[in-house]
């Protein structure tokens, strides 16, 4: 598999949520705030919330100009977490993103977040994201790398949450 920086990595950058991904952790997520799943990817992931009962915006829309929702989530794409957390922080609303655990060293988020509450919480295993090049699924191994929840806002009941 290609590295995260590679021009590889970089082209084909699609890696959509499986719906047990959201399914891990609905109990974090309160039911009655708006989620603006703000990545759009192939819209599954939209639908996967609103099948566990949530209320979600989804639309194609682009994150840098649009300020949607109560709560945003998503699994962004992974390339661009350097433009995506400064963002947040601008936007400073409660979010739950799903990026590799190596994120959490990066310069992007200590200098966005360093005096701000992140929380995480961490699967039990490997999530598999379904790999899309030029739209269509494609059969790949195991995903190779671990990713965490990172949190802001959430007022999760511990500052590390590992899932059972």
């Amino acid at each position: 598999m290609a590295g995260f920086h590679t021009k590889t990595f970089l082209k084909h950058d699609d890696y959509m949520t499986p719906k047990s991904a959201w399914e891990n952790i609905q109990q974090y997520i309160p039911k009655d705030k708006v989620l603006w799943e703000c990545f759009y990817g192939d819209g599954k992931s939209g639908t996967y919330l609103e099948e566990l009962g949530f209320e979600v915006i989804h639309e194609e829309i682009d994150f840098y100009k649009h300020n949607k929702g109560d709560i945003l989530i998503s699994n962004p794409p992974f390339s661009d977490c350097k433009n995506i957390m400064p963002r947040l922080a601008e936007l400073d609303k409660p979010f739950i993103m799903l990026m590799p655990s190596a994120k959490i060293n990066t310069s992007y988020i200590r200098n966005n977040f360093k005096d701000k509450e992140l929380q995480i919480i961490i699967p039990r295993k490997r999530i598999q994201f379904v790999k899309l090049v030029d739209g269509e699924e494609i059969k790949t191994n195991k995903c190779n790398f671990d990713c965490f929840y990172y949190c802001y806002k959430m007022n999760l009941p511990q500052s590390i949450l590992w899932l059972e």
